[in-house]
């Protein structure tokens, strides 16, 4: 069989393809200006890896429907309602499947085939995009249906999303991890980019049923993606079954390991502090006008992303990572409340965006501290209680931004929010030592590999 029909025991390669295993540091060695440019530009060589150049394709293009949806329901909700505490609630419906589904479907990852996990998740978020779909078309007009099928949409998500970053290290070398991560969060952010700003057209002129419509057709390249994947089963025999006891021992783990606890600590306080998604709505019509600014604000953090991502080269030659998340952080918060200041839209945007490329380069280092320190055995664990941090953080922020809102003002619930984060994330960096002292070169995972 082929490496693309069945993976080693620990990675799977494409035998025509040894020059994605370089070393990271060949693109030093590059003479001139081609060297220079290596040094710069995002890496690319992990997409020489069939299944996971198929994997990155199919999570792009779907997550750009993924995002046009993230951005209708909202719009939707803030029509039904004329208010931000509602659309603020989104946030909190969203929040407990994931940290429930999240914690189990990571479990779960790790007893069972990954490719098969995979495709039944994206099935069921497949599922509530087309029933969001068919509430549009009949005019139901019902917000607890809408909130239930987001509860629904989050189930799907919080199970297929740890399953997808668990597959990574089984296709990709280690040195090449980082690449990955950077890719896979730049197709994300792409998709991030491309989608509000589709969506605000879309909303515009055609209303929420096609923007529904478009999420479910693009969504079919995920799905063809997953399937054809090969299988992933788990290394070797994982002791119990799926359920309670599975979730808590991967907890315990996380709790003897500082580093990877403070990098989840430090991701929820970016974003549960900082997040004003849930303002958007509220301010493109009071502060920007209306119109298509509610898309360029949804699309904004991403904007600074995608940039951030395309001259990510030297994301993967920094080895004092938990120094620089921390650094990263604090500049996504002092962004968010300058942008909250602003009261011309392209100047919000251009801020959003610098936050965007700073929570970037953040995602990448927290991903990446995980994936090459957990055991495989505990790694889809792991990635569910990631996924649960970072998928539920921006939930939590919204539950913040919308209920403050409703007490203090927009204004006051935006620009608070990013000045806070930024103190807090200092604090609690300073609490942990050996967080700041973490370095790539020699730190040692649990299974001893340096």
């Amino acid at each position: 069989m082929t490496s693309e029909q069945q993976p080693t025991p620990t990675h799977a390669h494409d035998s025509d393809s040894s020059h994605a295993t370089d070393g990271p540091d060949d693109a030093e060695r590059s003479p001139g200006r081609r060297g220079m440019l290596r040094r710069l530009t995002i890496d690319t060589r992990p997409l020489a890896h069939v299944a996971f150049r198929r994997l990155w394709l199919g999570q792009g293009v779907s997550f750009i429907g993924f995002q046009v949806t993230a951005v209708a329901v909202p719009v939707q909700v803030y029509d039904m309602t004329k208010s931000s505490f509602w659309v603020g609630v989104l946030g909190l419906v969203n929040l407990v499947p994931l940290i429930v589904f999240g914690l189990w479907g990571g479990a779960v990852a790790d007893h069972m085939d990954r490719r098969k996990l995979l495709l039944v998740s994206s099935c069921v978020t497949w599922a509530s995009t087309l029933i969001l779909l068919v509430q549009a078309l009949v005019g139901v007009n019902s917000l607890g249906l809408i909130m239930a099928v987001v509860a629904l949409q989050a189930v799907g998500f919080a199970v297929s999303s740890p399953t997808r970053s668990a597959i990574i290290p089984r296709l990709i070398d280690r040195p090449l991890v980082s690449a990955a991560n950077t890719l896979s969060f730049t197709a994300s952010t792409v998709g991030g980019l491309a989608g509000p700003l589709f969506a605000g057209v879309i909303l515009a002129h055609g209303g929420y049923a096609a923007a529904y419509a478009l999420d479910a057709a693009l969504f079919t390249v995920g799905l063809y993606a997953a399937m054809r994947l090969p299988a992933i089963p788990p290394l070797g025999e994982i002791a119990g079954a799926p359920g309670v006891r599975a979730v808590l021992d991967g907890l315990r783990f996380l709790a003897t390991q500082p580093v990877l606890m403070m990098s989840f600590v430090v991701d929820i306080i970016a974003m549960g502090v900082a997040m004003p998604r849930a303002l958007f709505p509220e301010l493109a019509d009071t502060r920007f006008g209306g119109g298509g600014a509610v898309g360029w604000l949804f699309a904004s953090i991403a904007i600074g992303a995608v940039i951030g991502g395309l001259i990510s080269g030297w994301i993967g030659r920094v080895h004092r990572q938990g120094v620089a998340l921390v650094v990263s952080i604090v500049v996504w918060g002092l962004a968010v409340a300058a942008a909250g200041l602003a009261h011309q839209l392209w100047l919000a945007v251009a801020l959003l965006a610098l936050g965007g490329g700073a929570d970037l380069v953040s995602a990448v280092f927290r991903q990446t501290m995980l994936q090459t320190y957990a055991p495989d055995e505990m790694r889809g664990r792991l990635q569910g209680v990631f996924t649960v941090v970072v998928a539920g953080g921006p939930r939590l922020g919204d539950v913040r931004a919308g209920a403050t809102a409703s007490v203090v003002g927009a204004t006051a619930s935006w620009v608070g929010g990013g000045i806070a984060c930024a103190v807090l994330v200092v604090l609690a960096a300073l609490a942990v030592p050996a967080f700041l002292r973490y370095d790539t070169r020699t730190a040692v995972s649990p299974e001893g590999v340096p």
